[in-house]
């Protein structure tokens, strides 16, 4: 069985929405133990480095990950990102790729400058493998679409802003 990096992020982010506290996963050559609320240092000792490589832990055939940091970002606590308060956000309500449209051949079910109502599907997310059409919270006007279609989202991140008025 082979699992990357994306199928891993799904199963994680899953698992974490859910009351498991621990979830084993065999399959060949593959095992996977997955434990939420204690600390990894309690679970596993860590190699020295001259004893093993990073490299015997990824499953055969898999590409090497690339662990150099490639960019530092800084924020500081209690300050969240600020977001004109005269716009209602849409926001994820779960971690996926992000989808304007039904399909890639037909038109988004929203752009901007458009009237939307409360109820009314403005995109789809998929998340492992099932679409989930998600609708506006709001009636308004979409101000700003602020996800790229086929771009990867994280749970609660705002895909629009709705202008109520």
């Amino acid at each position: 069985m082979q699992l990357d990096l994306h199928q891993l992020r799904e199963l994680l982010t899953a698992i974490d929405q859910t009351n498991i506290s621990e979830l084993t996963l065999k399959s060949g050559d593959l095992e996977l133990t997955v434990r939420k609320g204690t600390p990894l240092s309690d679970r596993l000792p860590l190699p020295s480095s001259d004893q093993t490589d990073a490299s015997e832990f990824v499953s055969p055939g898999a590409a090497p990950l690339d662990t150099t940091a490639t960019k530092t970002v800084t924020m500081t606590p209690g300050t969240p990102p600020t977001v004109s308060s005269k716009f209602e956000e849409i926001l994820s309500p779960v971690v996926g790729t992000f989808y304007r449209a039904p399909a890639p051949d037909e038109p988004s079910f929203v752009e901007v400058g458009d009237r939307v109502t409360s109820g009314q599907i403005v995109c789809i997310i998929e998340a492992m493998k099932v679409m989930n059409e998600i609708e506006a919270e709001v009636s308004g006007q979409i101000v700003e679409i602020l996800i790229e279609n086929g771009e990867p989202v994280e749970y609660n991140q705002p895909l629009m802003l709705v202008d109520p008025n």
